[in-house]
């Protein structure tokens, strides 16, 4: 099984490119931040490792995380983020390898692990392969703006937050440039995947 790290900046278009290569037959797309919401889901011991490290004040009424009110905690906090890291990380390891597995028992040729902080953690020797989702900072400011509703300055801190575009290009083994279309985006995706020696056909 081709061990596949899918990863780009904020406003990339990395979902994108996930949601295109789950639809091929024999891949199987383990998506990191779907892992992350499923390790503190109402009754988890990561949920109440939470708020046990950050008070209750991060829970909705219903009793789930509140994420926008967790990040805003930690976002920009070093020691807190760190913190959260230690309780997040190593349930999300877990639950990653369990996925890794189900995928090779089914038989899957390909798994693609969608990692947005692949590069910030350094986990680039566990892939065959590093796909790497680029566009100019510029483009990510834009799209941040236009189509998730954020200042300029708050998309430009959580881009400035990530690894920098010239340290997810040092350890692509292959590019995907999403400066373009939707179309275009596509066409690359179908060669890579091609290359892979999956098809939709």
């Amino acid at each position: 099984m081709l061990k596949v790290g899918l990863t780009g900046g904020i406003g990339s278009g990395k979902s994108t490119v996930s949601r295109q290569l789950g639809a091929y037959p024999g891949v199987v797309v383990v998506d990191a931040d779907l892992l992350a919401r499923e390790v503190v889901e109402p009754g988890t011991p990561g949920l109440a490792k939470v708020v046990e490290e950050f008070g209750p004040e991060v829970l909705r009424d219903d009793g789930s995380l509140d994420r926008d009110r967790l990040g805003a905690l930690v976002f920009g906090d070093e020691a807190k983020r760190k913190a959260l890291s230690g309780i997040l990380h190593p349930l999300i390891g877990e639950l990653s390898a369990q996925r890794w597995a189900d995928a090779e028992a089914s038989g899957a040729e390909v798994l693609v692990h969608d990692v947005p902080l692949l590069v910030e953690a350094d986990l680039k020797d566990m892939y065959d392969e590093i796909v790497v989702v680029d566009v100019p900072v510029e483009v990510q400011v834009t799209r941040l703006v236009e189509l998730r509703g954020m200042s300029e300055a708050d998309a430009r801190a959580r881009i400035a937050s990530q690894a920098s575009r010239e340290a997810r290009l040092e350890v692509a083994t292959a590019v995907l440039d999403n400066s373009g279309s939707l179309a275009d985006l596509t066409r690359q995706v179908e060669a890579l995947a091609g290359k892979w020696g999956v098809t939709h056909t």
